[in-house]
């Protein structure tokens, strides 16, 4: 008997072992690699909760029982909502991808969903609204990726008793995860079958079940089974990339790592206690104010520098920046964040070339700026200055053949030292966003 116990112990954990393993198919490898070279990409979070104004999380934050937040159903009504509008400011902003809110915390789903009521086609406005933004992103030559709530502060069968956040809500019931797995199944399902080809899916929530980002014990309260999840998801779209905002080193079966309101190797947001990836693309997304869902009050909106910045610095980390809006409640984008995509849009219409398709992580991040890579050709962004007469890129021993301004195509004198590079700044017009020199190596 115990012989036969011991057996059947070895099996299950060899199954167990294996269901953890993966082994990503061509199509998703050549996906990371596209992925990468699109450095830019437009995140949207909007929803039934971005009629009360006050962010994504209001329901949370205001403790607002299931029974009165259901009433937003009767009064979500976005009128001029227009899928091409929106695909076009990303398009102008010189983004290159979209990742949408189907379904947020609250649990409300953006599309026309068969395994719940809880839906913006239950609404006034009665239309699916993930159909028309995947049409217009194919037309557009853009692609499409899907945020997805793990956690749900509306459904019973979610494990709200031991979740941090969704504690007023007002449910008793007793919560029952294989329900709740099954739901989550058949919606990803749906998602990766009715609406065509899938960039990523974008999960979020792990952390409800967690304690605290930079505690010793961050292992979650209950198993999510993402074996199954990701599994799902690699059989219905293998090229399909899945990324979770768990703010942990990646789990097996996840194909880009993301980092949440911080860049690599930063954590000014108490979020990011994990290590960068060196075998996985990454991503970072950040918002335009200080809100993700759309809040009226908040109007500490960043500068197009600030954002240009932004991307540079990811860029030079050999990271992906996505980008936040939250649309108001009648479906526009509100004209402060589309001014300000419309000059970042600009500046890369000059500069493109050297964030696009570019690799980072030449040097380390220097206090006047970062070094992005293609190929043979190094670009030094110089985004501030520290009053030397010359930039020294340390480490650096690639043999560069010339050095010029990337705007006035003028010569630059440099000199390579046993220690780095020394690109001298004789002549050099500044630019007063990012002054760029073009290294042409050997």
């Amino acid at each position: 008997m115990k012989k036969l116990l011991s057996s059947l112990f070895v099996v299950f954990c060899f199954i167990h072992l294996t269901a953890q393993t993966y082994t990503p198919a061509n199509e998703n490898l050549a996906k990371r690699q596209e992925f990468q070279d699109m450095k830019f990409g437009m995140f949207i979070h909007w929803g039934a909760s971005s009629v009360l104004g006050n962010g994504e999380w209001v329901m949370n934050n205001r403790s607002i029982l299931v029974k009165d937040y259901s009433r937003l159903i009767n009064v979500f009504n976005p009128q001029q909502f227009d899928a091409a509008k929106w695909v076009s400011i990303a398009k102008n902003a010189g983004m290159k991808y979209i990742v949408f809110i189907t379904r947020h915390h609250d649990g409300f789903s953006n599309w026309d969903t068969k395994f719940s009521d809880w839906k913006i086609t239950n609404t006034p406005y009665n239309k699916d609204v993930v159909k028309m933004l995947a049409e217009e992103c194919r037309k557009q030559n853009i692609k499409l990726g899907f945020y997805y709530s793990l956690l749900d502060w509306y459904r019973s069968d979610y494990p709200y008793e031991t979740g941090r956040t969704g504690q007023y809500s007002g449910r008793t019931a007793k919560s029952n995860y294989d329900s709740y797995l099954q739901f989550m199944k058949n919606q990803l399902t749906e998602l990766l079958t009715n609406y065509g080809d899938v960039l990523s899916i974008w999960f979020d929530g792990h952390w409800d079940q967690t304690n605290p980002e930079g505690s010793n014990n961050r292992n979650s309260r209950i198993d999510w089974k993402y074996d199954e999840i990701y599994s799902l998801i690699h059989k219905l779209q293998p090229q399909c990339l899945i990324g979770n905002n768990h703010h942990l080193s990646p789990f097996p079966g996840e194909d880009f790592q993301m980092f949440e309101k911080d860049l690599p190797g930063q954590n000014k947001s108490g979020l990011n206690f994990q290590t960068a990836s060196d075998a996985l693309p990454l991503e970072t997304c950040e918002t335009m104010n200080g809100s993700w869902g759309y809040n009226m009050t908040d109007n500490h909106y960043k500068s197009s520098k600030a954002l240009i910045h932004y991307l540079i610095n990811a860029a030079g980390r050999n990271t992906n920046f996505l980008l936040n809006v939250g649309p108001m409640p009648n479906g526009v984008i509100q004209p402060e964040f589309e001014d300000t995509l419309k000059l970042v849009g600009n500046w890369l219409n000059k500069y493109g070339e050297t964030i696009y398709g570019t690799r980072g992580n030449v040097i380390e991040p220097q206090d006047w700026g970062m070094v992005t890579s293609k190929n043979k050709t190094i670009y030094v962004h110089i985004m501030n200055s520290d009053g030397k007469p010359y930039i020294f890129l340390p480490g650096f021993t690639a043999k560069v053949t010339t050095a010029v301004a990337f705007d006035s195509k003028q010569k630059i004198k440099f000199k390579l030292q046993p220690e780095g590079l020394f690109i001298y700044k004789d002549g050099l017009q500044v630019n007063d966003v990012d002054t760029i020199i073009e290294l042409s190596t050997k």
